[in-house]
């Protein structure tokens, strides 16, 4: 990364900043008037496009192990990469796991980068390499740099698959997974594929509960993103990539630090087509203090706006799509926009001692979300059951989803401030 920011990234977020707090603070000192009917239209229309994509899960199709079509002798051959630093808790777990996976063993190879872990994750790998024979450790050290992008850039150097599986040490699949996912890829010609992503540990507390219930409503709206305007995004963990594409993509890219949905940006510009399958799903661990969900968050916040500042002005040429464009500018202004106004005009409201002025806009985000959460919740999904998607737990989670309204904005300002330096900071597994 050159000169501490990469590509102005620094300036591009205050200018944003700055065009939020203005949109936050003009309503209240120029008085526009009829503006809470502009507001109302505005909702009214955000609405519209949102009930679109959630209705489209309706016709949802199902890749069950029953109609598994695709032969041995199809498959093709897959390297999984898993970048893992002080996974002591859950990587002797994990490789275990894979190597129970029902795919044909002379496809199929299983690398663990060992980047520069300092607990006793080197130690387990080396005595788990001499029970898998087809186990492939890779070693870097702890300053090499890029991140977890740069632990899988090396690793691309030693695989020679045709497809990539990357996982997160805490992952958990069904054993007919990778059969599955494969027929959803012969299906659908898709170049990637997410699978949704669900929370293991959905009973531990407060906060995995409504981090299984979030992500449910996540692929509520990437599914129906996909299908409404070709638009979906990878999540990192569960992530299935054919080499060629990924390589004529540039790689992951270590200047960011969300690789997973920088990528997708790409693929998107260079019209490779990424699917969405709701079962089987990839199991992962949920964070279960406050500290650690902010943490993550906010570098899931920072990645998302970092991915639009670098490939923006892209976003407006012939590349994509006009309602992709649409699709993309509509969900960063709802992801990214709304939080930023919606807390400086609250703010103002209190100061000034007068009412919100996009408080319908906010309200009927929120309602999306709700929507989302419960649809999501009630769907037949395979993976840890989800709580009953009732009145209170569906108040409950929108109180939840509320902390983006804190997170966007302060992550903002600080990307405004602070030059930023790529540093792995992963969250901690503990092996439940």
């Amino acid at each position: 990364m050159s000169n501490g920011f990469h590509k102005n990234r620094r300036l591009k977020s205050l200018l944003f900043f700055a065009v939020c707090f203005l949109l936050s603070v003009l309503p209240h000192i120029l008085y526009f008037k009829n503006f809470l009917d502009i507001t109302f239209a505005i909702s009214l229309f955000i609405a519209f496009y949102g009930l679109i994509v959630i209705s489209t899960n309706i016709k949802r199709k199902v890749i069950s192990s029953n109609n598994n079509k695709i032969t041995d002798e199809e498959l093709p051959a897959l390297d999984i990469l898993v970048a893992a630093r002080d996974e002591e808790n859950v990587i002797e777990r994990l490789v275990e796991r894979l190597f129970n996976l029902d795919y044909p063993t002379n496809k199929l190879n299983i690398y663990i980068i060992d980047d520069g872990s300092t607990d006793k994750t080197p130690l387990i790998l080396k005595r788990l390499s001499k029970e898998f024979d087809k186990l492939k450790i890779i070693s870097r050290s702890s300053n090499a740099g890029g991140g977890k992008s740069g632990a899988l850039n090396y690793a691309l150097k030693f695989t020679d698959g045709d497809w990539i599986l990357v996982l997160d040490a805490d992952a958990q699949l069904k054993k007919d997974t990778l059969s599955r996912l494969f027929t959803f890829v012969k299906e659908g010609s898709w170049s990637a594929v997410q699978l949704r992503k669900s929370v293991i540990n959905v009973s531990k507390n407060f906060l995995t509960t409504c981090q299984s219930m979030e992500m449910a409503m996540d692929a509520i709206f990437q599914y129906g993103r996909l299908s409404v305007a070709g638009v979906s995004e990878l999540r990192g963990n569960g992530q299935l990539i054919n080499k060629e594409v990924l390589i004529n993509c540039g790689s992951f890219n270590e200047d960011t630090v969300t690789d997973d949905l920088d990528l997708s940006l790409r693929l998107l510009l260079s019209k490779a087509k990424i699917g969405i399958l709701w079962d089987p799903p990839v199991m992962e661990e949920g964070v279960e203090n406050i500290s650690a969900l902010f943490l993550q968050r906010q570098r899931w916040a920072e990645g998302g706006l970092q991915r639009f500042f670098d490939y923006g002005y892209q976003l407006f040429s012939k590349k994509i799509e006009l309602i992709q464009k649409f699709d993309l500018t509509y969900f960063f202004i709802l992801q990214y926009a709304l939080p930023i106004i919606s807390m400086i005009d609250f703010i103002t409201s209190i100061v000034l001692f007068e009412s919100p002025s996009y408080w319908p806009i906010s309200i009927t985000a929120f309602s999306l979300s709700g929507i989302a959460v419960w649809y999501g919740s009630s769907c037949k999904s395979e993976g840890p059951v989800l709580k009953n998607p009732n009145l209170i737990m569906m108040l409950v989670s929108l109180l939840y989803l509320s902390h983006w309204f804190l997170v966007i904005p302060w992550v903002t300002i600080k990307m405004s401030i602070f030059p930023k330096k790529i540093l792995w900071k992963k969250t901690l597994h503990t092996g439940v």
